[in-house]
């Protein structure tokens, strides 16, 4: 299924072994590129895709790119991380053609695989851990290069490694995942569209224009291709991004609301009621931050 519909590239940006204290906390970080971690000491804390994962030996870890995050330790962990970039011969983020899962066993040679990759890859290291500082286009582009000094041998060995980590996070696909990934492709603009602008007022009549349809067939073309109807999605992904602001900043419920484009908090605890079982107060109160 992978060779059908893209061919896909990795991208090394960053690459080190490090020890990070309380000083790595971090919330609402969004990357243009993906990470890898393997913990060989202490424990910390990722938020993503509505989940809570606990770093810690004897696994590895993925968080895609553009996933909105939030980064928690209090005590120390040491680790090995990667960033990269991914670029598919189709356009659309690997990640919105295939499943993936975040946590996955390490195995027994994963450990060599990254010193290996430091070997071939020497001053990647981020000189500062704030996302704020490595996640500008700057320092983006300066890593985004292939060094002069590195053969052919070694640029095709980084990229061995990268592939071979990033597939031990694929789930087992079928034809229905394939048609899945299908429709994503197609509808690549519009859902970009919708994601870059929760925070304010979409309408079927502008997504429709994205496509060059008439707003009655795109509608019906998007509920065929995603089985839900394009203003539910919108909805969906609205409170999905605020359940994650609730559970992993520190927020208002009033910010949350207007950074979801829903300001009438009322109007918001409402629909946040009837997707989750509870008011976003309470909600929060139950899924406690660290």
């Amino acid at each position: 299924m992978l060779d059908s519909f893209l061919k896909l590239k990795l991208n090394l940006l960053h690459l080190g072994h490090i020890t990070l204290g309380s000083e790595w906390q971090f919330e609402g970080v969004i990357s243009p590129f993906s990470r890898l971690y393997l913990v060989t000491k202490g424990e910390a804390w990722v938020w993503h895709h509505q989940q809570k994962f606990h770093l810690q030996p004897g696994y590895l870890y993925l968080i895609p790119s553009f996933t909105l995050s939030r980064y928690y330790c209090n005590t120390t962990m040491t680790q090995y991380y990667i960033s990269f970039l991914e670029e598919t011969e189709s356009g659309p983020s690997v990640f919105d053609l295939l499943p993936f899962c975040y946590e996955v066993p390490v195995l027994s040679f994963d450990k060599k695989l990254f010193k290996r990759l430091l070997e071939l890859n020497p001053g990647r290291s981020l000189q500062n851990i704030d996302p704020k500082v490595y996640d500008n286009q700057s320092n983006l582009l300066s890593f985004n290069r292939t060094p002069q000094d590195q053969s052919a041998s070694q640029q095709m060995e980084t990229q061995g490694i990268l592939l071979q980590l990033l597939s031990r996070f694929l789930q087992n696909t079928s034809e229905t995942t394939s048609k899945q990934a299908q429709a994503h492709i197609q509808l690549r603009p519009v859902l970009n569209y919708i994601h870059a602008h929760l925070h304010e007022k979409i309408t079927v009549e502008q997504l429709a224009a994205l496509q060059r349809l008439n707003v009655d067939y795109f509608s019906r073309q998007f509920q065929n291709q995603l089985g839900i109807r394009p203003i539910h999605y919108i909805t969906n992904k609205r409170l999905e991004r605020a359940q994650l602001l609730i559970t992993s900043s520190s927020l208002s419920l009033q910010e949350i609301a207007e950074q979801v484009g829903v300001a009438d908090i009322y109007y918001f605890s409402r629909l946040f009621k009837r997707r989750f079982g509870l008011p976003p107060a309470r909600y929060r109160k139950n899924n406690g931050q660290v």
